[in-house]
């Protein structure tokens, strides 16, 4: 990326020699993201990540009220908030329906479609539990019966992703996910898919996105995400590894329940400490010295119970005592090891009454 804050600084728009190179790299890293993820380059349009990216489709898929909207009760709040937007301007909503491992029911889908759906929305992966979701069954059943969005921000370069094979209308992403910097995402939108801008001003990216393109953030999204790809089997069994290790180390001492599935996204946790409130849980385990939340980052300051894990219906002290840890194959065993030594002690404090 220094190169594009430094010597090839200019802005990709420009006519002149500089700017024609910044928009080389531009280009390339466009070309580069796109065949990583089975898109065309003309599908990808970057933005400054997947809340804008999410925004910019569900917002301009659905179309002008009234309309009926369906999305899983699963979804980011960066998706959530959009839906509810929309429902407040004239369209109406249901939610699909899920099981106890926060999956999606097939078989109950086609009851909820009907003539006036205009927008299905779903994600790949969730980002409190790790659920993958089956997406390509979805589409199957929808046959284009109304536009589909996929917020895949949790599942790409963590699991294979392929745009065109999963049939969606749009998928989002964002780079600091796989270990790319922050303030840069893209959304794919399927050819011959029309979506409106959010914004007027410009030329850029055929006026879907106006402003002046990044080309250091779009180089970086395209590194770590050709890291990402290549190194995905490698990474992928050293989470799960690590997640094994943790998970079995806090179970033998503390006793946790697990909420969602072990056959999701390994990379993200989600756990229980009964008799533990999540809130005091959160704070004693921050001065541990542990990074760890009690739902998305997005959700953070909301002291609310999960509207994910309440979507799959766990018991109310489940509920209320749920933690979401997050791993990375750059933590090393004995991280995980002293980690887990920290929150049993603190578990193990808040359990018999202390503070």
């Amino acid at each position: 990326m220094y190169p594009y804050f430094s010597e090839a600084f200019a802005n990709p728009a420009s006519a002149h020699s500089a700017g024609r190179k910044a928009r080389r790299a531009l280009e390339d890293a466009r070309e580069a993201v796109a065949a990583h993820l089975g898109a065309h380059p003309d599908e990808l349009v970057f933005t400054s990540g997947a809340t804008e990216a999410n925004n910019l489709a569900l917002l301009g898929l659905c179309g002008h009220a009234p309309g009926h909207l369906l999305a899983s009760p699963l979804e980011h709040p960066s998706v959530a908030e959009p839906l509810r937007h929309l429902t407040e301007n004239g369209f109406t909503f249901n939610a699909l329906s899920v099981d106890a491992e926060g999956i999606v029911d097939v078989k109950l889908f086609d009851r909820l479609l009907c003539p006036r759906t205009r927008l299905v929305a779903v994600m790949l992966a969730n980002h409190e539990t790790g659920a993958i979701q089956p997406i390509r069954d979805l589409t199957q059943q929808l046959a284009g019966r109304a536009r589909f969005h996929c917020d895949a921000v949790q599942a790409i370069g963590k699991i294979p992703v392929h745009f065109h094979d999963l049939a969606v209308d749009t998928l989002s992403l964002s780079a600091h996910k796989f270990h790319g910097p922050k303030g840069i995402g893209a959304l794919l939108v399927r050819r011959g898919v029309k979506l409106p801008p959010l914004m007027r001003g410009g030329h850029q990216q055929h006026g879907l996105r106006p402003g002046t393109e990044s080309v250091a953030l779009a180089v970086g999204l395209a590194r770590a995400l050709e890291l990402a790809c290549r190194e995905r089997d490698e990474r992928l069994a050293r989470v799960r590894l690590l997640r094994q290790r943790f998970l079995s180390l806090l179970d033998a001492a503390a006793p946790v329940v697990l909420n969602g599935s072990d056959d999701g996204i390994p990379h993200t946790l989600n756990v229980s400490f009964l008799g533990v409130k999540a809130d005091l849980l959160l704070m004693n385990l921050d001065l541990a010295g542990i990074a760890c939340s009690t739902g998305s980052a997005c959700s953070s300051g909301s002291l609310l119970p999960s509207p994910i894990l309440q979507a799959m219906g766990v018991a109310d002290e489940v509920l209320r005592s749920a933690m979401r840890f997050s791993l990375s194959p750059l933590l090393t065993t004995e991280e995980i090891v002293e980690a887990a030594r920290r929150i049993v002690e603190v578990v193990a404090r808040l359990r018999d009454g202390e503070r």
